[in-house]
Order: structure tokens, then C-alpha cells, then sequence
């Protein structure tokens, strides 16, 4: 009887940590799983910031484009100044695809698509070669609406952060 006795406050003490360890294991699962949700957030802050800039500078780039062209010839640099544009808004969306949920990506793919479009319009116009109906008009008519598509790319993109 004296040896049960001797044991009984060791056997307490043995509980009272193992309780105390599993409690500090919840308490550093807790922080890992709020600093994952940190850095997920963070992570696709920015690539919505660098998204959204891309598709703008790409925008841009593809308005240029067309005042270059009706107001003279296009050379070697002004196509390259457009494809790095497109190759930058491209590299962007591509990160997105694996970043973004499914409503921002909805928006996204929206706005890639439009861009595309429009990019491979201004190209055939460039070269002489329109599709029937395609002029600079409608081109013109078609970068104005991409606009409409990045705001709510970026509407999107900013009810995700949480952003009022």
C-alpha cells in the first residue's frame, strides 16, 4: 500500500504534463494555421497587385498600339514594347490560375480573354489583314471595354482581401 501511495502525486504530475504538452501542441497548431492564412492572404494580395497592373499596362500598351498605327508606320520597337506588355500580363494570369479562387479567376479569365482577343485584332489590322467587320473603330471600341472588365477583375480581387 505504501508503494501505491509513494506513486499516486508522480502519476499526477505525469497527467498534469502530458495535458500540458497537448494543450501547447493545439496552441502552436493554432499559430501555424493562422500564419498560413496570413501568408496565403499576402500571397494573393500580391498577385492581384501585379495582375491588375499588368492587365492595365497591357490595356495601355494595346492603346498605343492603336494611335501608333493611325498616326504612322510601326516599327521593331513599338511591337516589342507591345509583346512585353502582353508577355507580362500573361506571366500574371498564369500565376493567378494558381493562386486565385474561383470568382476572382472567373473575372480574370474575363479580362485575359478580352485582351487576347483584342491583342490578336489590333495584330491582323497591323499586318493589313482584318477579319470582316474588324476596323480601328471597333478596336478602339473593344479596349474600351476591356476596361469594363478589369474594374470588375479588380472589384473581385478586392472582395477577396476583404477590402470595402
Amino acid at each position: 500500500m505504501r508503494s501505491w501511495a509513494w506513486r499516486e502525486p508522480w502519476g499526477g504530475a505525469i497527467l498534469t504534463q502530458r495535458g500540458s504538452e497537448r494543450v501547447k501542441r493545439r496552441e502552436i497548431e493554432l499559430l501555424r494555421g493562422h500564419e498560413e492564412i496570413r501568408e496565403h492572404l499576402a500571397l494573393r494580395r500580391t498577385c492581384y497587385i501585379e495582375l491588375n497592373r499588368d492587365a492595365r499596362q497591357f490595356t495601355t500598351a494595346l492603346n498605343k498600339h492603336l494611335h501608333i498605327m493611325r498616326e504612322r508606320t510601326v516599327e521593331d520597337a513599338d511591337r516589342r514594347a507591345l509583346d512585353e506588355a502582353r508577355d507580362a500580363q500573361r506571366d500574371r494570369y498564369s500565376e493567378a490560375q494558381m493562386i486565385a479562387p474561383d470568382a476572382v479567376l472567373a473575372a480574370a479569365r474575363n479580362v485575359n480573354h478580352a485582351l487576347t482577343l483584342l491583342y490578336g485584332q489590333v495584330k491582323r489590322l497591323e499586318r493589313g489583314e482584318p477579319e470582316p467587320d474588324e476596323t480601328m473603330e471597333c478596336a478602339a471600341q473593344a479596349k474600351d471595354d476591356v476596361w469594363v472588365s478589369l474594374r470588375a477583375m479588380r472589384h473581385a480581387m478586392r472582395e477577396d482581401l476583404g477590402v470595402e
